[in-house]
């Protein structure tokens, strides 16, 4: 694509990124096939072409955002499987979050959009308030029919029937390996997780200390910053991910890490671009040197033993997250490491369409959301599965709010079947309790 950038233009470290992003597209449309909105919506300026258009326009003549151009940049999931369709290697995903920044900096919401981010911006970062938050929704939820906005209706209707207690192997701290310690690593506990699902973080820590790793909690350590980047707050999110960073940091000089470990995807993936988030920032070596180890959960455990289990013939129905397979571009560990210990594994069709969450996107974008929602749940039903296994929180509340058949992430269910408890999400949709792991 030609690009006509000024000399001057060209000094901002940001569109000298976009420039370079834009040039390597060649207007080839293969990634309509596989954009969500685009299959929902059947407009071109829903499609990652029809966006870079849209974003080219805006930044090279310095335009202040229209309402066209915010509602089709809005309208992005952020999925990225353009990113794995495309076959000139355009970043879609920096362009994307450029637009997003300068969306933020140079176009006025209506009134009502400006309160929902700044409440969202300001909450789902947040644990604790983000608890009491969603035991105010609890309360309303009743009452969502009621509410005029359809995104305050959707984020009603997001709290979950049960609010799990505060776990306490959340605070800082270390678990010891349970055998001869083969890695040292940092568990990143998250933000929104810590409040929808404490079982995950329980059975990770589990499952990493009886397979040879000790875990560390890091003090400071917190939310990544991919819920306000992805709103393009970048001064919010930069500054959630420099405690990370600097949280990480002091414990890979104190005692040396062998990864950070991170069981929520849609942050792995935000994590691990910390190199290009922080490149021109005096942290831009310590964000270089904690992208470069950080690590999904399966990654992790595709290193280490996790022996010869056996397990009842449960069928799961592996749901890929975006985060994972396009933007971490982790396809088979998730399915090869239940395979591993002894599950029946089975996909849906079309397993590279998202289920529309990402993010903030089912508060914002409702409708499409749950059009997207509908199709992932038909597919993965389609396959009659026992339990449905996922590796991104987001997706999981999403799927589980239109489905009876139990969801629970991977590690759940790796941990039970290596030794650790049955995974409470199964209890509380009625799979049969004789199904349990067999050791060897």
């Amino acid at each position: 694509m030609q690009t006509m950038f000024s000399p001057e233009q060209l000094k901002d470290p940001a569109i000298k990124r976009s420039n370079q992003i834009l040039r390597n597209c060649v207007h080839c449309g293969f990634c309509t096939a596989t954009c969500p909105t685009y299959q929902v919506l059947g407009d071109e300026l829903d499609s990652p072409r029809g966006r870079i258009y849209l974003i080219k326009d805006m930044l090279e003549n310095e335009r202040v955002p229209d309402e066209k151009t915010v509602k089709h940049i809005d309208r992005c999931l952020s999925c990225l499987a353009c990113m794995s369709t495309c076959p000139s290697g355009v970043h879609y995903m920096h362009l994307v979050d450029h637009a997003r920044d300068y969306i933020e900096q140079n176009y006025k919401r209506p009134f009502m959009d400006r309160a929902l981010r700044w409440v969202l911006a300001r909450i789902l970062p947040y644990p604790m308030r983000f608890r009491v938050a969603l035991l105010g929704a609890k309360i309303g939820r009743p009452f969502a029919r009621l509410m005029p906005d359809a995104r305050l209706r959707a984020m009603l209707e997001m709290a979950p029937k049960v609010i799990p207690p505060v776990s306490r192997n959340d605070d800082p701290q270390t678990f010891a390996s349970k055998v001869p310690r083969k890695k040292r690593v940092a568990l990143m506990t998250g933000c929104a997780q810590k409040a929808l699902n404490t079982d995950i973080n329980d059975a990770t820590i589990r499952l990493l200390t009886r397979l040879g790793c000790d875990v560390v909690v890091a003090k400071g350590a917190g939310c990544c910053g991919a819920l306000t980047h992805h709103m393009g707050k970048t001064d919010e999110s930069h500054a959630a991910a420099a405690g990370n960073i600097k949280a990480w940091t002091a414990e890979m000089d104190r005692g040396g890490l062998d990864a950070i470990v991170i069981n929520t995807s849609g942050c792995g993936t935000t994590v691990k671009d910390y190199g290009h988030m922080f490149r021109n920032d005096p942290m831009a070596e310590d964000a270089a040197r904690v992208a470069a180890i950080a690590k999904d959960v399966s990654e992790l455990l595709m290193d280490l033993d996790l022996g010869e289990p056996e397990v009842e013939d449960l069928t799961i129905a592996y749901h890929a997250a975006c985060s994972l397979q396009h933007g971490q571009q982790i396809k088979t560990y998730p399915k090869d490491l239940l395979k591993k210990a002894g599950f029946t594994v089975v996909e849906p069709r079309d397993p590279h369409l998202c289920c529309g969450s990402a993010g903030t996107y089912n508060l914002m974008q409702p409708e499409i959301s749950q059009q997207l929602r509908d199709r992932k749940v038909r597919t993965l039903e389609a396959k009659n599965p026992d339990i449905i296994a996922a590796g991104n929180i987001g997706c999981m509340m999403q799927i589980g709010s239109a489905s009876d058949v139990p969801i629970v992430h991977t590690v759940e269910l790796l941990d039970w079947a290596t030794g650790g408890p049955r995974p409470p999400a199964l209890d509380q949709k009625g799979v049969a309790k004789s199904q349990v792991p067999i050791l060897r």
